[in-house]
């Protein structure tokens, strides 16, 4: 999200934000039967993301007992206690022999995951940190207390040099995460290069990586530099690394490791110094067990883990969010209905924040005509509907409403020619320079330009 919030407005909504505490102290978890029986670990507050349990090396509270997955379960601090979520585990998570897939715990019960038990007792007394009253992170924006417990987190990455893997479901803000990373660090003006595993063709991924010599395969006319060596000196973004082919695999655990690349055809290894970021909707751990993924490339990428969590439990930060994307689309804040806003705060967002951005987009620029279906949010525009053209003196919405077309091809005409307008207006305003006009606009550089490709 880009930068433009009144900042004592958001400090504010901090401050009243923590007047409405979780309980004190910490929820004290210890293995009491089982392969690692003894092992302790704590959760507060300030833990910056879910606590892991299972066997993955990525997990907080890692167990060698074989009747646990690789990712078994999940705890997190909530307002009223502490949440507990089975992530899909092949065995199951019990609750004082209840088993469960999501419960709320105030300490003293007993949960167990395969054969280990594990008590959950709540001490109040321990001594909390309290959390940052930083309301954003670079573009990233959210006052709720999920991310604020990111933030800090967030600033000792970007200070670093090590790979992260990025987590989240659709729409979270990964890309924008990671942008986020690189322009907090030391190579913030160095490159920042994104590339998405699923929308090259597998034939090509190889090539896209690492580049191509002339001549190395039917239609490489000229030799081509990979995003490796485009991103030379600053941070390659991988987005939805776990579908990328596990043949290729090896090679991008040899270039993360090494340092080194080799373009497709070419016979010479070439240095390169990038950092890499890789971003994923999947649970890796579980490509990992199905062998879908390499687990040293795992361990590798691994080093240090976001998960950012989906919007529907980032309490409070719908409004914040909408008033903001609404700015920065160029609406008048006195414009947005209340009732619209409690509407979208009921909403649970399956999109997330792409989807709540497609909606503020969709409010403004149709008004009372906004589609309420699905909640309230309706469908993004499909990339092949028509332009509108219009007139001189005659305005875009009188004039689709002349067209005499159903209500939703209607509405999708409207929505199209809003993203065209847009796009053409913020980059006029940037000197047609992607990078500076998508900052502008608080969306990631691939995503405006997913926009801009869609309404030509």
């Amino acid at each position: 999200m880009a930068p433009g919030s009144n900042d004592s407005q958001i400090a504010t909504i901090v401050r009243q934000r923590d007047e409405v505490a979780p309980l004190e102290g910490a929820f004290v978890i210890t293995v009491a039967d089982g392969p690692d029986k003894g092992k302790t670990t704590t959760l507060d507050e300030t833990h910056a993301s879910r606590l892991l349990i299972g066997q993955s090396p990525a997990c907080d509270l890692r167990l060698t007992d074989r009747e646990v997955s690789r990712r078994h379960a999940a705890l997190e601090i909530t307002a009223g206690g502490l949440r507990v979520v089975d992530l899909g585990s092949t065995n199951g998570t019990f609750v004082d022999r209840v088993k469960i897939r999501e419960a709320e715990l105030l300490g003293g019960e007993i949960v167990r995951v395969g054969s280990t038990v594990l008590t959950i007792e709540h001490e109040s007394s321990v001594p909390v940190a309290p959390l940052t009253t930083a309301g954003r992170f670079g573009k990233i924006l959210g006052t709720s207390r999920e991310m604020r417990r990111l933030y800090p987190l967030c600033e000792r990455i970007a200070a670093s040099a090590v790979p992260v893997i990025l987590e989240g479901e659709t729409g979270t803000g990964k890309e924008v995460l990671a942008e986020s990373l690189h322009e907090m660090g030391p190579r913030a003006t160095a490159p920042f290069v994104v590339f998405d595993c699923t929308t090259a063709p597998p034939s090509l991924v190889e090539s896209e990586l690492f580049g191509h010599e002339r001549g190395a395969f039917t239609g490489a006319v000229s030799q081509r530099r990979g995003v490796f060596e485009q991103a030379q000196g600053g941070t390659l973004l991988i987005d939805e690394i776990g579908d990328l082919d596990l043949a290729l695999q090896p090679k991008l655990l040899r270039a993360i490791e090494r340092g080194e690349i080799r373009r497709v055809g070419g016979d010479k290894w070439i240095k390169v110094d990038v950092r890499v970021l890789a971003a994923t909707r999947r649970d890796l751990d579980r490509e990992v067990q199905a062998g879908r993924f390499r687990d040293d490339l795992f361990h590798r990428l691994a080093v240090a883990r976001v998960e950012l969590p989906p919007l529907r439990h980032r309490g409070g930060d719908v409004a914040i969010l909408a008033r903001q994307i609404w700015r920065d689309l160029g609406g008048d804040e006195r414009r947005l209905p209340p009732e619209v806003l409690l509407k979208w705060e009921d909403y649970q967002w399956p999109g997330n924040v792409r989807e709540l951005r497609n909606a503020v987009a969709r409010q403004l620029a149709l008004g009372d005509l906004a589609d309420l279906q699905r909640g309230g949010f309706g469908e993004p525009a499909p990339a092949d509907a028509s332009r509108v053209t219009s007139s001189p003196g005659v305005d875009a919405i009188e004039r689709v409403i002349g067209l005499g077309l159903p209500f939703v091809q209607a509405r999708e005409k409207l929505m199209q020619e809003f993203e065209r307008r847009y796009v053409e207006r913020v980059l006029a305003a940037h000197g047609g320079d992607v990078a500076t006009a998508a900052a502008a606009s608080g969306i990631g550089r691939r995503y405006f330009q997913m926009i801009r490709a869609r309404t030509r």
